[in-house]
């Protein structure tokens, strides 16, 4: 890490599909939000995933309202993933998942016990090299990801209080990172008081060279689901003391671009009515989060235009402003 390096800027600036260049990659959506739904998306894009299988999800704080529900997961992991592991990591803010034993108590509050659930950095740290990255060389991250030979990424997207936005790239650059030295070489500068001063572009970029550092190691072996639903402009970190939910539900999204699966639930949001999406794009572009994006691209993770494929409607092309016609308002 060099002190001469400076972050990128523009993350707060949405750049329209018709302005970006490059290859198109291939993202499915279906509006059905459900168990169906979700093995649906799934299926579309498992064709790599093969031996030992790690599943990172985000398991939330103890009683959190907005994680994907368990019973979605055990049911697609029952079909499709029935030797498959849930894979965390322990967090590196004091709460419900900060120790190992917190974390297991949590898992069972949250009723994660249907499966195996492996807390990656429980017996230590392994580090993972990020290729061409500025900030980091390596990566540090809980040692048993390296057990590991494919990665399903099941990610709830929503909002963050630093980074903006939490899609399949937050989950892993944070979530595989170990709680006590990834996280905070992502988080923190040494050797002053705030646990929190990294923040905005500098943040984003940190958080995609981790990303990097864990998708690089599995290759082709890797892939990713959004689920739009109960969008808070809060993580699921904030558990039971997250804003409430103003954004509608939209549906599921699957691809094996983690670029672009993150950029085309960014564009529906975007598509939404100014009523519908002003909460949650006032959290992505006040937190510059959208560097997440214009970083990823420019580290080579993916593409950032996309084929959208309605999966309701016989997998014909789709557009994000179909996407998010007719809508309903959220409610719990």
């Amino acid at each position: 890490m060099s002190n001469d390096v400076k972050p990128g800027s523009n993350g707060d600036i949405y750049v329209p599909y018709e302005e970006r260049v490059g290859n198109e990659s291939i993202v499915y959506f279906t509006r059905d939000l459900s168990a169906e739904g979700l093995i649906k998306a799934y299926e579309q894009v498992n064709g790599n995933i093969q031996g030992k299988v790690g599943v990172k999800l985000h398991t939330g704080e103890q009683n959190g309202p907005n994680i994907i529900p368990r019973e979605w997961v055990k049911a697609l992991m029952e079909k499709d993933l029935p030797k498959a592991h849930i894979i965390e990591t322990n967090t590196y803010y004091e709460g419900d998942r900060y120790t190992t034993e917190k974390h297991r108590e949590t898992l069972e509050v949250n009723g994660w016990n249907f499966a195996y659930v492996d807390i990656m950095d429980e017996e230590g740290t392994a580090l993972l090299p990020v290729k061409g990255g500025k900030w980091f060389k390596n990566m540090s991250v809980g040692v048993n990801l390296t057990n590991y030979d494919s990665m399903v990424t099941l990610t709830h997207f929503k909002g963050h209080v630093a980074g903006g936005f939490g899609g399949s790239n937050k989950n892993i650059g944070i979530g595989c990172a170990d709680g006590r030295i990834g996280k905070a070489w992502i988080h923190t500068t040494p050797g002053q008081p705030d646990q929190w001063d990294i923040v905005m572009e500098e943040l984003m970029e940190r958080i995609s060279e981790s990303t990097k550092a864990t998708i690089d190691f599995f290759g082709k072996n890797v892939t990713y689901v959004n689920v739009m639903r109960n969008m808070s402009v809060s993580c699921d970190c904030e558990g039971l003391a997250a804003e409430p939910v103003v954004t509608p539900n939209v549906g599921i999204l699957s691809s094996t671009d983690i670029l672009a699966i993150d950029q085309a639930c960014i564009d529906i949001v975007f598509a939404m009515k100014e009523e519908e999406h002003n909460a949650l794009v006032e959290r992505i572009v006040s937190r510059h989060g959208l560097r997440q994006l214009s970083y990823m691209k420019e580290l080579g993770m993916g593409n950032n235009k996309y084929v959208l494929i309605d999966l309701d409607n016989g997998g014909r092309r789709m557009t994000v402003k179909e996407a998010v016609q007719g809508l309903k308002p959220f409610t719990y």
